[in-house]
């Protein structure tokens, strides 16, 4: 085992790490995930995600779906996702390529249409394709910290509306006609709105970060075209491939990430091949902003049918 110190300068000399890229990702070998890992191996996974911001776990062909559920109960609350029906009796998120929701192939942040998203989401490969479907993350603390300081402030000032009711078909083609249904049968068929600082201070860490992805509908103050301009200029720092980690998925491969400081994008090049993944999700909570003031919900289906009851 290998010893490495994480954000907070903490040793995870339990753990045997092997960094993927230079500003995110790490390999984790030699672990078994389980709900019942020891309590000090545990700490050092949480705390090895705060420095690495995704991990990657090879084998993990014993998990199941309800183990891979109390494993992420380890973390915290686990919760299903606000609109897609979770298959069987489960709170799993599914990604199934065959159908026409299952390729998450652009940049976002989990869930960000909610004031208190995810913050980790494990993610487990039940059938990866022979070639393609790699997923890429990036570091969006990373990303802060590179802008120059007239812009840091100026992003520090700025908040932002999210939605799950973007405009998804603006992405899409023709032949993708099923993808653009899913989205609008099944994504959208209860709307949620939240308001976000664009830069939020990590709770644990302390690290800034910018929280933007393709739930971003517009700037709070500012007209559409001024939004997308904003918008674009500070989303291609997050991306910037300094910034990410690229996997390439094998059978039972595991991927956990904190989706505080992170984006994430499934790529799209492994044609009719099927493509299985599922997801724990871990409740998050409302973004900080650097002046303290937090997200907040615009629009909740639970509130509007609160009204009307």
């Amino acid at each position: 085992m290998s010893t490495s110190v994480n954000a907070l300068g903490h040793e995870l000399s339990l753990l045997d790490i092997h960094p993927v890229a230079g500003n995110i990702g790490a390999e984790v070998r030699g672990v078994r995930l389980s709900p019942d890992l020891d309590d000090a191996l545990f700490a050092q996974i949480e705390a090895a995600l705060i420095k690495y911001k995704v991990l990657f776990f090879r084998q993990q062909q014993h998990l199941t779906d309800e183990t891979h559920q109390a494993f992420g109960a380890r973390f915290g609350k686990i919760v299903p996702h606000p609109t897609v029906p979770a298959p069987g009796n489960s709170k799993l998120f599914e990604l199934d390529a065959s159908k026409g929701g299952g390729r998450a192939d652009s940049w976002h942040t989990d869930v960000t249409f909610v004031d208190a998203f995810p913050k980790i989401s494990i993610l487990r490969g039940v059938t990866i394709p022979a070639y393609g479907g790699d997923t890429v993350w990036a570091n969006t603390a990373a990303a802060y910290e590179q802008l120059p300081e007239a812009l840091k402030r100026f992003a520090e000032s700025l908040r932002a509306v999210h939605s799950n009711d973007y405009d998804y078909g603006a992405e899409r083609t023709v032949t993708e006609a099923h993808r653009l249904e899913h989205h609008q049968k099944v994504f959208v068929s209860s709307v949620w709105e939240a308001e976000h600082p664009l830069v939020h201070v990590h709770p644990v860490s302390g690290e800034r970060a910018l929280l933007l992805g393709h739930f971003f509908k517009r700037l709070v103050g500012f007209s559409s075209k001024e939004s997308a301009k904003i918008f674009e200029l500070l989303q291609n720092r997050i991306t910037r491939l300094e910034n990410t980690v690229r996997w390439q998925w094998q059978q039972d491969d595991v991927a956990i990430w904190d989706n505080r400081t992170t984006q994430h994008y499934a790529v799209n090049d492994y044609g009719n091949q099927p493509r299985l993944v599922r997801r724990v999700t871990v409740e998050g909570e409302r973004a900080v902003a650097v002046d303290g003031s937090h997200s907040r919900t615009l629009v909740s289906p639970v509130e509007q049918a609160q009204k009307v009851a």
